[in-house]
């Protein structure tokens, strides 16, 4: 709009003016103007000014986005102003409602005013400006309203680190609306990275790189990890940063399998894995290995150019298997995608947008486009059978089939009366609980034997007194006797010389010089007097009597002392398990006391890896086992590695169940004193021999 001012004013200018301005002083001097000119003042000699009416442009202009947050504000006038009415009550900055504080100032050009804030602007924030109607120009002429503009600021990534010691972030800044932005984490020595975590705790990725549109302003918090120790540490990342995304970084356990994974952003395809050095370490995107040491590794992209399609490959599940072929090629060209299963698993085809495009792990096809191809894999599964006889076994956790790789615990519980041994089949050893790896189908047996109980005889034996094994038994004296029990072998019955059955009156092979009674029955096999059933029942004995022998062993029963290395004679000893620690027991240097300490049920087991031996030559060398203070006989077993020799020169009383793997041997032949056993003799291969010998069967 245009303005004519004269000196003196005419009528015509007047209008003018007051159509400009519009403030009551300015107002008031036009009516004078048009009193003194009515009045019959001089002809106007002055030469007309030409004029307008102040307007302004403003930077930022009115709805501008993407603001800098140090901006300096400016507004630029169409004509000179009257700096005096630029001020911070003509020339305001607001936010939310409440001014800002900041400076105007002037610039060499009057029409241009700028105002500084006295802190820079917050990033992402809706900011309005105002310049009010009591800016004027040197004419005094006011703009004809306020001029109300506003603009937004550019958002702003803010990045921090949890734990301050973990590692260095790069990425932070602002940015412009829409624009793309690109984070990354690095680890310090011993930390390893976890995620990147949104101002409320949810996780935005588990890659150290981390490319997304900005959508207004953003904190993220990288986090990380300290390594346990023990543990090896797995340090992925990118190149270049905005290439792609990584996951499979962590602390892990030697001897674990890592896999690590690669995916490219749109317009970048995945070359290789590289370790430290260089070298290639995977051209898979899903890279799998078991860890040894630390890893560094770096996924390396590539830019797709604009002549070529890339194609993009990914393995489902990650830990499933690895592919081949990924890269950017000129259009038409054949190309091969391979799919490699990794252990316990098994490939089962590739997929574009979830649509099958091949069964072959090999995949061969010409690339007319941009494509994605997913190489899906199945866990392999196997079942678990287990066996247990004499006991329980739980497994954790227990299901009809497990996947390839799962770990499954088994506890083995014994029935009353018997003791967890060993495990046999597709696993082995004598740990509980145990700690299987399903990587086939097992068949697994948990190993229980008898043990001894305290007040009863063990199982294998509560009939028999005396047991042969496979050899048989022999009597070579007038006077022996198996009282309360039976004899038994799994060899045939002419292997037993000098007994008559007190149950059936069956002899073997007894003669004036050896005569011998077994009040409990004799049990071998054919010919008769041996039957089928009774070798059946010894045969049962045996087997019985072989896992006795074994629960009672040193690598079973373990912890043995040798309070005198090796000789029992002259000893009181307490309940509990002793072990010869040159394999061999004897007591020849006087007897042995056992001290129940007033516990009927107290036991004591003796592990003679090598052999046992009761007395010395000559008459008084008989030696004797004395029970004290509610000591019992069936509560005493000796294990003995070959053959045990009783009182070889007669006499004496022996206790307790004697278990040899090669024979017993009680007195001598032709000895006429009586060597006395209050408990078992069994052997296990070699024969029992006798003479003059009482076996009072507990």
């Amino acid at each position: 709009m245009k303005k004519t001012i004269t000196k003196p004013i005419n009528s015509a200018q007047w209008f003018n003016t007051l159509r400009c301005l519009k403030s009551f002083r300015a107002i008031w001097y036009v009516a004078a103007l048009l009193v003194l000119s009515n009045s019959g003042c001089k002809k106007d000699k002055f030469a007309a000014v030409q004029g307008v009416c102040p307007t302004v442009l403003t930077d930022p202009m009115d709805k501008a986005v993407d603001v800098v947050l140090n901006k300096v504000i400016t507004a630029t006038f169409n004509t000179a102003m009257d700096s005096t009415t630029i001020n911070n009550s003509t020339f305001v900055i607001t936010q939310g409602g409440t001014a800002i504080l900041g400076k105007i100032s002037t610039t060499a050009n009057p029409a241009v005013y700028t105002f500084t804030p006295a802190t820079p602007l917050l990033p992402f924030v809706l900011y309005t400006g105002t310049i009010t109607t009591g800016a004027a120009d040197k004419f005094h002429t006011a703009l004809t309203s306020n001029f109300v503009w506003s603009f937004t600021t550019i958002p702003q990534i803010t990045l921090t680190v949890s734990p301050p010691a973990g590692g260095t972030t790069t990425g932070a800044g602002t940015f412009a609306q829409g624009s793309t932005a690109t984070v990354t984490a690095t680890p310090n020595a011993g930390f390893t990275f976890k995620n990147w975590t949104n101002a409320d705790g949810s996780v935005a990725t588990v890659s150290a790189n981390y490319q997304f549109t900005v959508a207004g302003n953003r904190t993220l918090t990288a986090n990380f990890a300290a390594v346990p120790v023990g543990q090896f540490a797995v340090v992925v990342s990118s190149l270049p940063v905005n290439g792609g995304t990584t996951s499979g970084s962590g602390s892990f356990n030697a001897g674990t399998n890592v896999t690590v994974t690669a995916t490219p952003n749109a317009g970048f395809t995945f070359i290789n894995w590289k370790n430290p050095d260089g070298s290639i370490a995977s051209v898979s995107p899903a890279y799998t290995f078991q860890i040894v040491a630390n890893r560094t590794l770096t996924a390396n992209f590539s830019s797709v150019p604009a002549s070529q399609f890339a194609l993009v490959l990914s393995s489902n599940p990650v830990a499933g298997g690895s592919t081949a072929g990924s890269g950017s090629y000129t259009a038409g060209t054949s190309v091969t995608a391979t799919a490699t299963a990794n252990a316990g698993y098994t490939f089962v085809n590739w997929t574009d947008n979830g649509v099958i495009a091949s069964t072959s792990a090999a995949y061969t096809f010409p690339l007319s486009a941009n494509r994605t191809l997913v190489a899906n894999f199945t866990q392999n599964t196997y079942t678990l059978n287990i066996t247990a006889v004499n006991g329980t076994v739980a497994a954790n956790p227990n299901s009809a089939v497990y996947n390839s790789g799962s770990t499954v615990v088994l506890t083995a519980t014994a029935n009353a009366g018997f003791t967890f041994t060993s495990w046999s089949g597709d696993a082995g050893g004598s740990a509980n609980p145990l700690t299987v790896v399903m990587n086939s189908n097992k068949n697994i047996t948990a190993n229980f034997t008898a043990t001894p109980t305290p007040g009863s005889a063990p199982l294998f034996s509560s009939i028999f007194g005396a047991f042969g094994g496979s050899a048989g038994v022999t009597n070579q004296g007038i006077n022996t006797v198996i009282n309360n029990g039976a004899l038994g072998t799994t060899a045939v019955s002419t292997a037993i010389t000098g007994f008559h059955d007190g149950l059936t009156g069956d002899v073997y092979t007894e003669t004036p010089l050896n005569v011998g009674l077994v009040t409990g029955g004799v049990y071998s096999a054919p010919p008769f007097p041996g039957t089928a059933a009774k070798f059946n029942i010894a045969t049962q004995a045996l087997a019985a009597a072989n896992a006795f022998y074994i629960s009672i062993s040193p690598a079973n029963r373990p912890g043995g002392t040798d309070p005198g290395a090796g000789e029992l004679g002259g000893l009181t000893l307490a309940p509990g398990t002793y072990k010869s620690a040159s394999g061999t027991f004897a007591i020849t240097n006087g007897n042995l006391t056992l001290d129940a300490q007033g516990d009927p049920n107290a036991v004591w087991v003796f592990q003679a890896p090598t052999s046992l031996t009761v007395g010395i030559a000559g008459p008084a060398g008989a030696r004797s086992v004395i029970l004290k203070n509610d000591a019992k006989a069936q509560n005493v077993y000796w294990y003995v590695g070959t053959a045990a020799t009783i009182n070889g020169t007669g006499g004496g009383v022996m206790v307790g169940t004697i278990i040899s793997s090669s024979g017993v041997t009680f007195s001598t032949a032709g000895n006429t004193v009586q060597t006395v056993l209050n408990g078992r003799a069994i052997s296990l291969v070699a024969s029992v021999t006798m003479v003059n010998t009482t076996i009072n069967t507990p």
